[in-house]
């Protein structure tokens, strides 16, 4: 894993890149920058570790899908996350050469990544960091997507075989509908900011 060209590589994709030894002092940095804001956030154990939302919601109006108690409650926190300044989320891979890679079920996450807002931070533990895009991709569809699909305690292979890994299967419960990949800062948002993070945070 080198750090260094992960950032270069960020940067020459016109990324705003910040880098943070520590979550504690990523959280600071976050709760300095957004003030006054409508915010939202995408599905993400990353933001959720750091106490964002608690931390955000004393000076800002903050929108959590996982602050709901059902399904009906996220889908409706999770529409209006798609309507605000700031929006906040995780990736799933990202790779040296300065892509990034996220899975989505529901497509809360990555619909609000991807248009729509005035800034976006993309918030990662360098845990997500592979050396190519391809091993980006492998990690997001064998890694990550089976420890998510096992917090929702979901009937579907990459849970329930021995080899905890992506099968591919057709099960109206598995949660890797979309996969997308970031290849470059999107034209239509002013300012996408990668919050670098040397912790393992997240899936």
């Amino acid at each position: 894993m080198n750090i260094q060209k992960t950032i270069e590589s960020l940067e020459k994709k016109y990324y705003t890149v910040s880098y943070f030894e520590t979550k504690e002092e990523a959280a600071d940095y976050l709760d300095s920058q957004i003030d006054g804001k409508t915010v939202g956030f995408g599905d993400s154990n990353t933001l959720i570790s750091m106490g964002l939302f608690g931390r955000l919601s004393s000076h800002n109006t903050v929108y959590d899908p996982n602050q709901s108690e059902d399904n009906d409650g996220f889908l409706e926190i999770a529409k209006k996350c798609l309507l605000t300044e700031v929006f906040l989320t995780s990736v799933n891979g990202m790779s040296e050469t300065g892509e990034m890679v996220n899975i989505d079920g529901t497509g809360n996450r990555v619909a609000g990544s991807l248009f729509g807002h005035d800034k976006v931070y993309f918030v990662v533990g360098t845990n997500k960091i592979e050396a190519t895009l391809n091993d980006a991709v492998c990690r997001a569809r064998n890694v990550a997507a089976p420890k998510n699909t096992k917090k929702y305690d979901l009937p579907v292979p990459c849970v329930t075989a021995a080899e905890k890994k992506c099968y591919d299967c057709n099960r109206i419960e598995r949660i890797c509908n979309a996969l997308v990949i970031y290849y470059r800062k999107m034209n239509d948002i002013e300012d996408v900011e990668v919050v670098l993070i040397n912790e393992e945070l997240g899936y």
